[in-house]
């Protein structure tokens, strides 16, 4: 995936601040996206940190 640096850097704070990797960071951002658009599978597994 490309990112563009400053996003990745912002990303990277961001997922120092919640004791996350950036990998699971992005994960937690897509998951919380997809809820809110109602595009997540009913029954789908929640994630520590979640």
């Amino acid at each position: 995936m490309r990112v563009d640096p400053e996003v990745l850097d912002a990303l990277r704070r961001w997922a120092r601040d919640d004791l996350r990797s950036v990998n699971a960071q992005v994960e937690f951002i897509l998951r919380r996206a997809l809820m809110h658009e109602g595009r997540l599978p009913k029954g789908g597994r929640k994630r520590r940190g979640d």
